[in-house]
């Protein structure tokens, strides 16, 4: 129920939680919840999940009118999460909407679509996260060609190939008949995702794999690494064509999914073992976290470090950052105000809207100029 709800459980807690129960006195309610509150969830903001999912699962079957005041209550406190408990729970249908008798005024309406496009995917419910992977999916993302050091023959070529000229000659007894003439070979440049799967960025990064799945079968030279602890290549697992089948890959292989986070050792993992191999042609790299650097000093140069080579190994570095969702965000993490000057671009990705932005953006004349941030 509470994987359903968009809680991140996974093994290690599964057998956390059993261990924690087996310590405390399962007669009582408020142990039980605790312990399992303890072990199982490892966000501020699933803490209401949980305990509404923990309500609700052990309602007394006997009562039904309490059951449904609590349901009231707990619905009245936080709507969105009560609506993913509910959802998960396997309730009844939500209420129809009621019927308008006057002809309202399209202008002023909103579409289903159009909320669905600009919810957070933190607040969105199991059918309304459905319904963005779906609609994520669909996503395309043109990049323009860029020209590479490559030619292949034209005859309405600008260039002349002298080697292919003379070549051709000795043919014809070493007359020179017919002047060769070559283009240069212009392709999209590749694409580079390096996306952040600790604690804090699970919930996102969860839905950000079904873009990044889309755009690895829709295009090539498509990179995907994923990092909490450790850094991960899954671009081989992602270019299955069935989504679920490509995720179940990804999860035997990634072992540190929903732990800690440490940023700089990864980038400067990939700098050492990956860049050399992914970063050709003008690359451009997608950085996909929030910044949220826990280390020390030390930590933190090694960031700044591995985030300045980075920049200067690919042709656009883009920070798709959830946190700027809040109107109000502020840099005030170290690990964030870091790596803010060292990148070319800081753009939230927090919902569909924004992904959509993205692509429009990538899709664009590329330069080097900086974004306001």
């Amino acid at each position: 129920m509470l994987r359903r709800a968009g809680l991140p459980i996974g093994p290690a807690e599964i057998l956390a939680g059993a261990e924690a129960l087996s310590r405390i006195e399962l007669g009582d309610r408020q142990q039980a919840q605790a312990a399992l509150r303890a072990t199982l969830v490892h966000r501020r903001e699933h803490f209401e999940v949980f305990d509404q999912a923990f309500a609700l699962f052990w309602r007394a079957p006997s009562a039904p009118g309490e059951a449904e005041a609590g349901e009231v209550e707990l619905l009245d406190k936080a709507p969105a999460a009560a609506r993913r408990v509910s959802e998960a729970l396997g309730g009844g249908a939500s209420p129809a909407p009621p019927k308008v008798e006057a002809r309202p005024d399209m202008a002023l309406t909103v579409s289903a679509g159009e909320q669905l496009r600009k919810m957070d995917f933190e607040a969105m419910g199991a059918g309304e996260i459905a319904e963005a992977k779906r609609e994520i999916r669909r996503l395309a993302l043109p990049l323009a060609a860029r020209p590479t050091r490559r030619f292949r023959p034209n005859a309405a070529g600008r260039r002349t190939d002298l080697r292919a000229t003379l070549k051709e000659s000795l043919r014809q007894g070493g007359e020179v008949l017919d002047i060769r003439r070559s283009e240069r070979v212009v392709r999209p440049p590749p694409l580079v995702a390096i996306c952040d799967i600790s604690g804090s960025m699970a919930r996102y990064a969860q839905i950000l794999l079904h873009f990044l799945h889309a755009v690895s079968n829709d295009r090539d030279r498509v990179s995907t690494f994923l990092f909490g602890t450790r850094l991960t290549n899954i671009t081989r697992q992602l270019r299955h064509r069935d989504a679920e089948v490509a995720f179940e890959m990804v999860s035997h292989i990634v072992p540190d999914w929903s732990g800690g986070t440490r940023i700089g050792e990864a980038l400067d993992r990939f700098n050492r073992d990956w860049s050399r191999r992914v970063l050709g042609q003008g690359a451009v790299v997608l950085l996909i976290t929030d910044g949220l650097e826990r280390g020390g000093p030390e930590e933190l140069a090694r960031l700044a470090a591995a985030t300045d080579r980075l920049r200067h190994s690919c042709r656009r570095l883009i920070w798709l950052n959830p946190l700027l969702r809040y109107a109000g965000f502020q840099p005030k993490s170290q690990g964030v105000r870091t790596m803010l000057p060292l990148v070319h671009e800081h753009r939230p990705v927090h919902n569909i809207e924004s992904l959509r932005s993205l692509v429009e953006t990538l899709s664009a004349p590329q330069s080097r100029a900086r974004m306001p941030s």
